[in-house]
């Protein structure tokens, strides 16, 4: 039996946009203190989740964060292909993120990848970087 869709009530529901306002980060320090809106707020979520490796803790939802550490030990050919699409897996989780482009990487020590990437979000835009082993 399929069920019926009541037309009047389905069109009453309207969509809501969360507020982003949370805890602000600050990097240099390691602590939290005060509070960030709008693109900062989309930034700090950028850093958090490709910070975050996924399915490592119970707290997150395997939708949330990037898996990156089994690049190390690559081919660098396949590490490239395979961090852009996982950077942009891990960020176009946010419903606040539409693109990842502009993606460039710099080989800056003998086993660190310099990855830099643009993002556009609801918020505005950004530049945004990850540096990781390989």
């Amino acid at each position: 039996m399929i069920p019926k869709v009541n037309e009047e009530l389905a069109s009453t529901i309207e969509r809501q946009k969360m507020p982003s306002r949370t805890y602000k980060i600050n990097m240099g320090t390691d602590s939290m203190g005060g509070h960030c809106d709008g693109l900062e707020a989309v930034k700090q979520a950028a850093y958090k989740a490709l910070h975050t490796e996924r399915y490592d803790f119970l707290i997150y939802s395997w939708n949330y964060g990037a898996e990156l550490k089994d690049l190390f030990g690559q081919q660098l050919t396949y590490v490239y292909a395979e961090v852009k699409r996982r950077i942009e897996e891990a960020l176009l989780q946010d419903d606040r993120i539409q693109k990842v482009s502009d993606f460039a990487y710099e080989k800056t020590a003998r086993d660190t990848l310099h990855i830099t990437f643009h993002v556009e979000s609801s918020e505005g835009n950004f530049e945004s970087e990850l540096s990781i082993n390989v």
